[in-house]
């Protein structure tokens, strides 16, 4: 069972939901990351997403595309994104991070480091074939959500996943089909991350009302956790998609906060922050 299988079940038992702060790697200083990812684990995060930085973004919002291009600028890549990870498992093995990103920096990272992996569909041994999903599990990631990755082309990276004990996550929209969740259910593992508005991250207002709506049409299909993002800025409307969602997803408002802070403030902001969300969550009832 995985550390996100693990994590949910605890969560389920204590009749809680997951919260799962958003942060871009190596933002907004280079060396912050494994501090900032503790600090939200004691602020109350119960899952972290680890942006990887990608100079193309098709689903990030100003405020992460921001964030992104200033950790590149810094040199953070994928490698980084990795010892950032390892770097946090030194005091802390029971949360789990899950590495949020897009296919081209995976698909370079397996031809740098000598075990190229083909494209998502093409046939392949085992997970060792793969140097990313090697090294992530060998960091101690323990799940990967690839924005471009679609499910009817994701048979074998998500199988080598499985293999190294990680979890494959896919986005579901507004607009997804049942076809298409029914696609998703039968690769997906951990949890499913629901994109709340048509746009991209940190775009629109929040219609709560058509996200509870949602919800049921989705777990026709889906049977593991489902959790909201995209447009999430506040407690109050955390604590609305926390009344029907699995676990809420926070990301571009983080990024807002701490972006223009002193390095020794960014970790206490954050959590300052992340402590409101919580509570939210926490006062639901049941």
């Amino acid at each position: 069972m995985s550390r996100i299988t693990t994590t949910f079940e605890k969560l389920k038992s204590e009749k809680r939901k997951a919260l799962i702060p958003f942060v871009t790697a190596g933002y907004p200083y280079p060396d912050i990351t494994p501090a900032l990812m503790a600090g939200l684990v004691d602020a109350g995060a119960d899952v972290i997403e680890l942006g990887v930085p990608f100079s193309d973004p098709s689903a990030d919002g100003p405020v992460i595309q921001a964030a992104g291009d200033k950790a590149l600028a810094a040199g953070i890549g994928l490698k980084q994104v990795l010892a950032m990870v390892r770097e946090f498992r030194q005091r802390n093995q029971t949360t789990p991070v899950v590495l949020m990103g897009y296919a081209n920096p995976i698909e370079r990272y397996d031809q740098l480091h000598g075990h190229g992996a083909g494209k998502p569909g093409d046939p392949a041994p085992d997970a060792a074939e793969s140097a990313f999903v090697r090294d992530a599990a060998a960091a101690g990631v323990d799940g990967v959500l690839v924005v471009d990755y679609p499910p009817e082309e994701c048979q074998q990276f998500a199988a080598r996943l499985r293999a190294q004990g990680m979890d494959l996550i896919f986005l579901l929209a507004p607009t997804s089909t049942d076809e298409r969740m029914a696609q998703v259910a039968r690769l997906a593992s951990g949890y499913v991350y629901y994109v709340s508005l048509k746009g991209v991250t940190g775009s629109g207002a929040l219609d709560t009302s058509a996200v509870q709506a949602m919800l049921p049409r989705i777990r026709q299909h889906v049977k593991i956790p489902v959790g909201v993002g995209f447009g999430i800025r506040d407690a109050e409307t955390a604590k609305a998609v926390g009344e029907s969602a699995d676990a809420v997803v926070i990301g571009s408002r983080i990024l807002q906060l701490i972006g223009d802070k002193p390095h020794a403030q960014v970790v206490t902001v954050a959590m300052d922050f992340l402590r409101s969300i919580r509570r939210a969550l926490d006062s639901l009832e049941g």
